[in-house]
């Protein structure tokens, strides 16, 4: 056998081995403790698949690649799944922090016991019936609206958005920061939702949006924190936010948490930018 090359990603070295096949040159996967490596059969094709190994790594999503992993895939090749999908477990958390995964986590658990029908946490974690001095008492009524939701779309895009931005600043800047911005964004913008509909409102897309402009804002005025997200994303997101001011969706949206967060991240930002010139 002569090596060719090693991927992290044993699905993707096997879209790579499929379309190799296609082409009667047959390579063989062997798992090592942190990759795969991939070798061919014969020394006469070991040029031929280095150089389709290159082209390969430069765009493994082209459709021919694709193309052959659905006509030639072969299931005598042994591929250790189970290694694969703990693979995809270990890149999810390397990419949170304690405050990003302890969110994702409490979040999903309070969901799924609205789906089984236990009101309690809901009750117990919803804004103020009643924002009166006398209750201040439940003060983190405040801020818990942030872990409910209330479908799976819901839930899904609001932790989509969690994981990836909410890691990004815990791993390059501090689990301090991503938890002030947590509190800030599901407290004061929770506030100003409350005197426009009243309670009956959560969700963590408030917070997402304090991310966003906290990313938007940091790359122009803090460049060195290394925040960036690109300019589709902010877009796209914009947009969101603008299509539910003027009530373009059929369901009712925190439209007041949503631009009291992305307002939050953004002065946050410009905060931050000052003590980097401080230093």
């Amino acid at each position: 056998m002569f090596f060719v090359g090693n991927l992290d990603n044993a699905r993707m070295a096997q879209a790579y081995i499929d379309y190799m096949m296609g082409l009667d040159i047959y390579c063989t996967l062997q798992q090592e403790p942190d990759t795969v490596s991939i070798w061919v059969d014969t020394s006469s094709k070991q040029q031929v698949a280095e150089i389709e190994f290159k082209q390969f790594i430069t765009n493994p999503n082209d459709p021919k690649y694709l193309a052959a992993s659905w006509h030639n895939a072969n299931p005598q090749i042994d591929v250790d799944h189970k290694n694969a999908n703990l693979s995809l477990l270990v890149d999810f958390i390397s990419h949170t922090g304690p405050v990003t995964l302890s969110v994702f986590v409490i979040c999903v658990f309070v969901y799924l016991t609205f789906m089984l029908g236990i009101p309690t946490l809901y009750e117990g974690l919803s804004f103020f019936p009643h924002f009166e001095l006398e209750r201040m008492g439940q003060i983190w009524r405040l801020f818990t609206p942030a872990l409910l939701h209330f479908s799976i779309m819901h839930i899904v895009f609001n932790l989509l958005w969690w994981w990836y931005l909410g890691g990004k600043i815990e791993q390059q800047l501090s689990a301090r920061k991503l938890l002030l911005l947590f509190i800030l964004a599901s407290s004061l913008p929770n506030i100003f939702q409350y005197y426009l509909t009243g309670p009956a409102f959560g969700g963590l897309s408030g917070v997402v949006y304090a991310l966003v402009g906290y990313f938007w804002w940091s790359a122009r005025l803090n460049p060195k924190a290394g925040l960036s997200l690109p300019p589709a994303y902010i877009v796209f997101m914009l947009l969101w936010l603008v299509l539910g001011l003027v009530d373009a969706f059929s369901v009712p949206v925190a439209n007041g948490a949503h631009l009291g967060g992305l307002l939050i991240g953004c002065i946050q930002a410009w905060f931050d930018r000052d003590k980097q010139r401080n230093h």
